[in-house]
């Protein structure tokens, strides 16, 4: 075996050593196949440049995101993907004893002001959640089920899959509290509200007219757990019926229910435990779509904004 074909051998068995431990550490398989993708592109680099993994220098990662910046046109969100993923692997090589260069660990991309996420107002919630009851018996099994699917995801801001994924033992009546397992595994406790709960309890007297063999709570019309793409026609259908122009998806609905819900107890911590943000920076996104309720009370409060 040549210099080059050990070098590559070597690399290989570091990456897959590390996803070993990114499994058992219950990442979920998203996450695993994303960080073994874009760490297997940069090793790749790094062995075309003849560059021994256990002498890579700050520098070769700056070129290295250059060089995907200039010839695959790489976004900023790319790069910040990519460069956690790397310098993850390349602390588990320092742990290792493999390598040791710090200033990899440190290296931060600045980034990009995140782009607002499109917003619906509580007046037009309250027109998509409020609509009449459809005449037809199939669309009134289907507003049933929309219903309570609509009134979960604002009340409680499920991400789609953790909806789909709910089962009847998920749910605690007494408290009105649902368990959800959103990504990483982490399983976390979220109150609903009474609407929604009055949604879900007439969904389920809905939902016994079909023979299940299954507990989510959610069903197609043929009994079968619904899907993340059935959900997500669900949703624009409904909206449109409710006429309203905007583009709905289960996460718009999400956004809606952090955005509002900050703006009206101004918890950030506490919105954050809810939609299971691990990080509060992802959370803060939702302070700057409440800058006219801030300006406002910034007016009414602060002493040196205070007319005389």
């Amino acid at each position: 075996m040549n210099t080059i074909q050990s070098n590559q051998h070597n690399i290989n068995q570091y990456l897959f050593d590390w996803l070993d431990v990114l499994s058992v550490q219950q990442h979920s398989q998203n996450t695993i196949e994303a960080y073994h993708r874009d760490v297997q592109s940069f090793l790749h680099y790094c062995l075309e440049q003849q560059i021994q993994i256990q002498d890579v220098e700050l520098s070769d990662l700056r070129q290295y995101l250059s060089y995907c910046v200039e010839q695959k046109n790489w976004s900023n969100q790319s790069m910040q993907r990519a460069l956690s993923a790397i310098r993850q692997f390349m602390q588990w090589l320092q742990n290792q004893g493999v390598h040791d260069n710090a200033q990899i660990q440190d290296f931060k991309i600045k980034r990009q002001p995140r782009p607002l996420p499109g917003m619906l107002s509580p007046e037009n919630i309250q027109q998509l959640l409020d609509q009449p009851v459809p005449s037809t018996e199939k669309q009134q099994w289907l507003w049933a089920r929309d219903k309570a699917m609509l009134e979960l995801l604002y009340s409680s801001g499920l991400r789609l899959h953790e909806l789909v994924e709910l089962k009847l033992n998920d749910i605690a009546w007494s408290e009105q509290l649902i368990r959800v397992t959103g990504k990483g595994n982490k399983t976390r406790v979220i109150p609903f509200g009474q609407k929604a709960d009055q949604a879900l309890k007439l969904w389920l007297t809905v939902r016994l007219q079909k023979p299940v063999d299954h507990h989510f709570v959610f069903i197609s019309q043929n009994g079968q757990q619904i899907s993340d793409r059935q959900v997500q026609n669900r949703v624009k259908q409904q909206a449109q019926r409710a006429g309203l122009s905007a583009d709905l998806h289960p996460h718009l609905l999400r956004h809606c229910f952090a955005s509002h819900l900050l703006s009206a107890s101004g918890d950030l911590r506490a919105v954050q435990e809810m939609l299971g943000h691990s990080d509060l920076s992802t959370t803060q996104v939702y302070t700057h779509l409440d800058f006219e309720h801030l300006a406002k009370i910034y007016d009414q409060s602060h002493p040196r904004a205070k007319k005389t």
